[in-house]
């Protein structure tokens, strides 16, 4: 059965729906039936939807294929055109001007309901009417309160309009969370890989055709790339199915009975991902492709999880995510863990077939310094708990289906047009850098952890304004002959090759980790300092905004995601300094992923462990040592009770080689071996690690 024939019944059910509230919106313009203050929300909004309307019929009856480039440009761009930037200040979308316009309180709501409702576009694109009819039928209710309260020469409640809002995400969640389960499981639900696998890639309007906001971004990258040389698609699409098929390979799982596994990424590498969807089908996956959310019910506040494009405004998205305050509470929190439930028992045969995800990130985009409004939505204490409490019970859930233990992922990331002028130059320097030699690396890490294996802690220093004054403890090798706390990672599941990782001890892991600038989440933190004691953060802080407490604030949402405090789940030495040299040849260390940044120099992650869900999986290293450091003080709880011991997040932060004076192995009496001092690699045997820093 294809896509299409799936939404068919659903579709013709919502038919009459749809074609009704349809009608009634059409009307709104006309009508003088609000208070006057709130009348132009409605008539802007009733005339956004009476687009949507125009797109449906005209994607039924197949236009948009008659259409040229630049038509298809004028259409996106009438989608989207309310909310990019040079309009933003006027938008409904933004919560300050809907606040301006239509009070506290009703300006926040109103705004939510309208970001919601733009979730109409893509809707529109896959062809899930139904959801466009709820969305309108939820439109023509809040109107009808304005309405019935203006002939009553009032307003309604606030608390009324916010019901109105609770319900409806809190009724639908049955649809939109199980839909959101099927279609990261389901491969016949196959609307973005038809277009990628049925399309004349050399032909750019295909990009219009998935639905998402398409800038000069997605259009060059995608215009790059079908210039390429075809061996040049070859090799990056073959390192990065090779590195998933590596991860079964190093972790001594097995394919055998697995048939699907997910590609994410940004619009505009269609090129790359078509030849690796061909490659996924030889080992017997077939590929599922679904969209990042669109909707608040499934949205992550923090990222965008799925394939995207770079998006019509990034201050709108950051405005907006949070806009689960409106209904998060424990009711819902339980309802939606009930929806989880059930959704993975229905597809718990797609969900046992599952080999995991393939990840393409992006780096380059420009710099963004996110304005923390007052007027948007945010989380109130409780609900702050209650969303971190969310998160760890649905990771349970999903674990139960999804066996962390059973599964691979890979992640590998290329550069966009925005880097700047050398785009192109960088482009080819990153494939080179992440198709590295992995027998040479291999070597050299080896070396390193033969120094780290006779510590008991490492001690990490900061040099100039880095004020990085770390101890962290190891794990105790009781057999050294057959053991090893740090693993040597090479170029398989985390593409480029370069580090090696442990998890540490808690106890006696502690002092201050400072960097002077880390991109975490398509934010740039600025003067990043978190404190450790017993393994804990204790404090934390950044100087993105005048208020310290503005600071405090994004650092607990964007990497502590809401917890009060976070264990370090993982100590690292990034080893890739050809990496490092490149981006210092071209000044681009700050634009950098941190999938890149990771090798190039001591990182520490808070959050759950490198091996979380899966530390009873014996791993080995190229040299036949196991490694034991799998665990930690809280991971090690799951036996107890396992929502205890994993906190659904994992979040690398990098020291570069140049803000570091050293990393010393501490062995049991004090000594020290130092293995980096004053940015350069000093243990015998990985020398040849200095190289690419000296040319730099």
């Amino acid at each position: 059965m294809d896509y299409r024939s799936i939404l068919k019944e659903e579709n013709e059910n919502a038919a009459e729906r749809f074609a009704l509230s349809l009608e009634r919106i059409r009307e709104i313009p006309k009508e003088q039936e609000v208070p006057d203050k709130f009348r132009e929300y409605f008539s802007r909004t009733a005339g956004f939807i009476e687009m949507i309307g125009r797109l449906w019929r005209d994607l039924g009856e197949n236009r948009e294929e008659e259409m040229t480039l630049e038509e298809l440009k004028e259409r996106n761009h009438a989608l989207y055109e309310d909310v990019l930037p040079e309009n933003y200040e006027e938008s409904y979308g933004n919560p300050s001007f809907a606040v301006k316009m239509l009070g506290d309180g009703y300006g926040q709501l109103l705004s939510f309901l309208y970001a919601e409702i733009r979730g109409e576009i893509v809707c529109a694109y896959e062809g899930r009417l139904s959801m466009i009819a709820a969305l309108n039928e939820t439109f023509l209710e809040v109107y009808g309160l304005f309405a019935m309260a203006e002939r009553e020469g009032a307003i309604p409640q606030e608390k009324e309009v916010k019901d109105i809002l609770y319900w409806f995400v809190s009724d639908y969640c049955d649809q939109t969370v199980a839909y959101r389960i099927r279609e990261c499981l389901d491969p016949s639900l196959s609307f973005a890989k038809d277009i990628i696998m049925g399309s004349d890639l050399s032909d750019l309007r295909y990009l219009y055709r998935f639905g998402e906001y398409i800038s000069q971004t997605e259009l060059k990258t995608a215009e790059f790339l079908s210039r390429l040389p075809q061996e040049t698609i070859d090799q990056m699409a073959d390192t990065y199915v090779e590195g998933f098929r590596k991860g079964f390979e190093v972790t001594g799982r097995s394919l055998e009975g697995k048939k699907t596994a997910v590609i994410r990424y940004e619009l505009g590498f269609e090129r790359m991902i078509k030849r690796a969807v061909e490659d996924l089908e030889k080992l017997g996956l077939e590929p599922i492709l679904y969209r990042a959310a669109s909707d608040a019910a499934n949205k992550n506040m923090n990222r965008k999880i799925g394939y995207y494009s770079q998006g019509p405004n990034r201050q709108y998205d950051y405005d907006h995510r949070q806009d689960c305050a409106v209904y998060m509470d424990k009711a819902f929190k339980d309802r939606k863990l009930g929806v989880l439930k059930v959704a993975y028992e229905q597809y718990k045969e797609l969900a046992s077939c599952y080999a995991g995800p393939l990840v393409v990130e992006t780096f380059g985009q420009e710099d963004f310094e996110p304005v923390n409004k007052k007027e948007a939505l945010s989380l109130t204490d409780k609900q702050e708990k209650l969303a971190a409490a969310f998160a760890g019970e649905s990771a349970v859930i999903s674990q139960e289906y999804v066996r962390g233990d059973e599964t691979s992922f890979t992640i590998i990331a290329f550069p966009i047009p925005q880097i700047g002028p050398d785009f192109e130059e960088i482009f080819q320097e990153t494939i080179r850098i992440n198709t590295l030699d992995y027998e040479e690396y291999k070597k050299y890490q080896q070396a390193i952890i033969d120094v780290l294996d006779q510590a008991e802690k490492l001690e990490i220093k900061g040099r100039g304004k880095n004020q990085t004054d770390l101890q962290v403890s190891l794990h105790l090798l009781k057999s050294p002959e057959k053991e090893t706390n740090f693993e040597n990672c090479v170029a398989d599941v985390n593409i480029p090759v370069g580090e090696v990782f442990t998890s540490p001890v808690l106890k006696g892991t502690e002092g201050v980790l400072n960097v002077e600038s880390v991109y975490i989440d398509g934010i740039c933190f600025k003067n990043l300092k978190m404190s450790f004691k017993d393994g804990m953060v204790t404090d934390y802080s950044c100087d993105n905004f005048p208020s310290a407490e503005e600071g405090k604030k994004l650092v607990k949402q964007m990497i502590l995601k809401n917890h009060d405090t976070l264990p370090m789940g993982e100590c690292a030495i990034g080893t890739n300094t050809t990496a490092y040299a490149m981006a210092e040849r071209f000044g681009i260390i700050e634009k950098l992923p941190i999938l890149i940044v990771e090798k190039m120099g001591p990182h520490f992650a808070v959050g759950d462990t490198c091996y979380s869900w899966a530390e009873d999986t014996a791993v080995y290293n190229p040299d036949g040592k196991e490694i034991i450091a799998r665990d930690n003080e809280i991971s090690i709880l799951r036996k107890e009770d396992v929502s205890r011991a994993y906190f659904s997040c994992h979040t690398d932060i990098t020291i570069p080689y140049r803000e570091l004076e050293e990393i010393s192995a501490i062995l049991p009496g004090g000594s020290k071996i130092p293995v980096i001092r004053d940015g350069r690699f000093a243990v015998p045997g990985a020398e040849a690690l200095n190289l690419p820093l000296e040319i730099s």
